[in-house]
């Protein structure tokens, strides 16, 4: 069967899980590590979030998720939602997580191409990521190219959703740093740690990319194969 050959766990598999697993490691440690470093102002989360809204001219909404490195802002309510971890003590890392959401309403009161683009690519990548295996599997079992190729365009959709979410990752991280750095909020010491949590993050959003890349390429190589 197409998804227990040895060549995709061997060129696909292993290569994303590897990939993944790093970055997932990379952005735990570095917000651990500077979690636990107190910047220099005493600013919690909500502070500095507030800070930004009000220097930045960006007012949204702020909320409370469960969990640590749980944060995310959200378009449809205009509110960045913080996960504990950003809340509880006022940390480098806090801010540079706070920050980065505030990158994201930032984009979002702008009229970010890329952040829309993105949010217009949700329902293919969702679509295409559970039902393209399926199709290309049914395609196989049938011997219907046809119905493979049509299961890797639905998953091209997802794939395309993360691409686009890495531009829109950084740029929220550039404008993070811009943040903490024109308003004062970090200080020398502090942006080697802010650099880490920003760093370590994107980290994972190219390991995502990195990965959908590659069973995208290996489902094109399988459907060619067949028809050779």
């Amino acid at each position: 069967m197409v998804f227990f050959d040895p060549t995709y766990m061997i060129l696909v598999l292993l290569p994303a899980a590897l990939l993944t697993g790093f970055a997932q490691w990379k952005v735990r440690s570095a917000f651990s590590k500077w979690n636990a470093v107190a910047n220099e102002r005493g600013l919690y989360g909500r502070d500095t979030a507030e800070i930004i809204m009000r220097q930045a001219g960006v007012p949204v909404g702020v909320a409370s998720v469960a969990g640590d490195l749980t944060d995310y802002y959200d378009p449809r309510d205009k509110s960045i939602h913080l996960s504990e971890g950003s809340t509880q003590r006022p940390s480098v890392a806090a801010m540079a997580v706070v920050a980065h959401e505030m990158g994201h309403a930032q984009q979002d009161k702008t009229g970010n191409v890329m952040l829309n683009l993105r949010a217009s690519l949700v329902p293919a990548a969702t679509f295409g990521s559970q039902l393209a295996p399926w199709l290309i599997l049914l395609g196989f079992i049938l011997n219907v190219l046809a119905l493979a190729w049509a299961g890797v365009i639905f998953f091209a959709g997802s794939v395309a959703f993360t691409l686009v979410t890495l531009p829109v990752e950084l740029d929220a991280s550039r404008r993070a740093r811009g943040f903490l750095h024109d308003f004062g909020l970090v200080s020398p010491r502090e942006e080697p740690g802010v650099n880490e949590v920003l760093n370590a993050a994107a980290l994972t959003y190219v390991a995502a990319a990195a990965a959908a890349l590659l069973n995208l390429l290996y489902y094109v190589s399988l459907i060619r194969r067949q028809r050779a």
